[in-house]
């Protein structure tokens, strides 16, 4: 068993288009074409049997379409041998989070992603603080993306890890999870700041630019059982990653809690 927690699809009609702009704007190939069909066929030869598929509002108005989306796409593909289990989003500039994300779990998802650079905002804002205390209350998963965006090397910073501590010491969510672990192209902050807090960091798209030695460092400090394996999909190719993780040598209990365990038991699934 494996699980990927951090891969992306988007709606047909719009994932080229949406696809094409990312590329350009970070300056990344992608490994698919950004849709669910995409992500399923690459499932199917690969490594991976769970992809945890996380969809960024970038305007509040977008929270029902996305949620509708992700709904019909976990009705096909959270079932069989491979499967697809997609988040909902959240805006901190949605109206009544606590109403939106009452429904986000009533329709039985395992949580919501937010992108502070996307959103244009920054992690310790009230809106997002609203997200991960309601969240908190509804036992739901929150993934943010954290540190250096490729996409947004003009702009600060919107969730370094400084911020996401200040946000972690006031909330205590220990459903959080940061992606890019703890924070992308920040390594050294991360391990002042975040690691050995009770939060999770996921491997999405560094382990291709992230030296074996900051790897255990990280690990060593934050603790295995809570590192997720994860992809970034489709930036980064799952296959690849995966066999970085084999290449460290970590001990088969180690490397299985990062690969699978971790995500079991944080999703509440059984392989």
């Amino acid at each position: 068993m494996i699980i990927d927690f951090h891969t992306h699809v988007f709606p047909d009609k719009i994932a080229k288009k949406t696809i094409d702009f990312l590329a350009e704007k970070s300056g990344n190939e992608p490994f698919s074409d950004g849709t669910v069909f995409g992500l399923y066929n690459r499932l199917l030869g690969g490594c991976v049997d769970v992809a945890v598929a996380l969809p960024v509002l970038t305007k509040p108005e977008q929270f029902e379409s996305v949620l509708s989306f992700v709904v019909a796409l976990n009705e096909t593909y959270s079932k069989g041998d491979k499967k697809i289990i997609s988040f909902g989003g959240i805006h901190p500039r949605c109206d009544d989070i606590r109403g939106k994300l009452k429904r986000v779990k009533e329709l039985g998802l395992k949580g919501v992603k937010i992108h502070p650079d996307y959103q244009d905002t920054f992690i310790d804002d009230d809106g997002y603080l609203e997200i991960l205390k309601c969240a908190k209350d509804l036992d739901l998963i929150v993934v943010t993306h954290a540190g250096v965006d490729a996409g947004y090397r003009d702009k600060a910073v919107k969730c370094p890890p400084i911020l996401a501590r200040k946000v972690i010491d006031k909330i205590g969510h220990e459903k959080f999870v940061l992606a890019h672990f703890g924070g992308n192209e920040q390594t050294s902050e991360v391990l002042e700041h975040l690691a050995g807090q009770k939060v999770y960091f996921d491997t999405a798209y560094l382990l291709k630019t992230l030296s074996k030695k900051d790897f255990v460092s990280v690990l060593d400090k934050h603790g295995e059982d809570r590192i997720l394996f994860a992809s970034d999909f489709p930036w980064s190719d799952f296959d690849s990653d995966v066999e970085v993780i084999k290449s460290y040598g970590l001990g088969a209990e180690i490397q299985e809690k990062i690969l699978y365990k971790n995500a079991e038991r944080l999703l509440c699934i059984k392989s």
